[in-house]
């Protein structure tokens, strides 16, 4: 399932990481893949670990637990820490696909890399190419989203970051351990969740309301895997 996620980071905010990224110091982007995506990756990212990506890594973990839409499509049992990567004059990252174990350098936990996580931090206007192509069973899906918005996605899929051919792409990205590992279950979830939400909405608690919530919540208790 793939899933936009509008304002997971403010205005405000976004000003305040691209003013603290147009200062920082960049590293090359291979030093966070393996071998195979090492062979087509090509931008920059924060050093994993420095003071500045930890204290922006933070906020955006604390804004995409908050946010709702996240925590139903997700299910989120543990996130790594995000990344900060930059895309400009050509960069771009070919076809791959993520690794299924991550590592927390932080306390070196292990984790299963479930559904990937990409919130924009530049406003499409600001650079030519760039889209981020996610391949699935129904062909290839571009997004290119406004900054502070969110796409979140399998991380079994195949995906890619077009050639930046003008201006600079700056996003942050991050991978999350979910408490229903297989996509379809999760994606069921996420739709009744979604569907038992509007029914509140339109007549309250009543025994159907909750009769669907008691499904709902036995079927994550029955599918979660912690």
């Amino acid at each position: 399932m793939m899933l936009h996620i509008p304002g997971i980071l403010t205005p405000d905010q976004v000003k305040y990481f691209r003013e603290k990224m147009a200062a920082a110091e960049w590293v090359d982007g291979r030093a966070s893949v393996g071998a195979q995506g090492a062979q087509v990756k090509q931008n920059r990212q924060l050093a994993e670990g420095s003071p500045l990506a930890l204290e922006l890594g933070n906020i955006v973990t604390r804004a995409l637990t908050a946010n709702p839409l996240f925590f139903s499509a997700v299910l989120p049992h543990r996130i790594l820490p995000p990344y900060f990567n930059s895309y400009a004059g050509g960069e771009q990252y070919g076809l791959h696909i993520d690794g299924a174990v991550r590592v927390n350098s932080t306390n070196m936990q292990s984790m299963r890399a479930d559904v990937s996580t990409t919130v924009f931090l530049s406003d499409p206007d600001e650079y030519d190419g760039g889209e981020l192509t996610v391949m699935d069973t129904y062909g290839a899906h571009e997004v290119k989203l406004p900054a502070g918005d969110a796409i979140v996605y399998p991380s079994s899929s195949i995906h890619r970051v077009n050639p930046v051919t003008k201006g600079e792409r700056v996003a942050s990205f991050l991978w999350t351990q979910s408490m229903v590992r297989d996509d379809w279950k999760r994606s069921m979830l996420f739709d009744l969740d979604q569907n038992i939400q509007k029914l509140r909405g339109q007549i309250g608690d009543g025994d159907a309301v909750v009769g669907l919530t008691g499904h709902y919540h036995n079927l994550l208790r029955m599918w979660a895997d912690m």
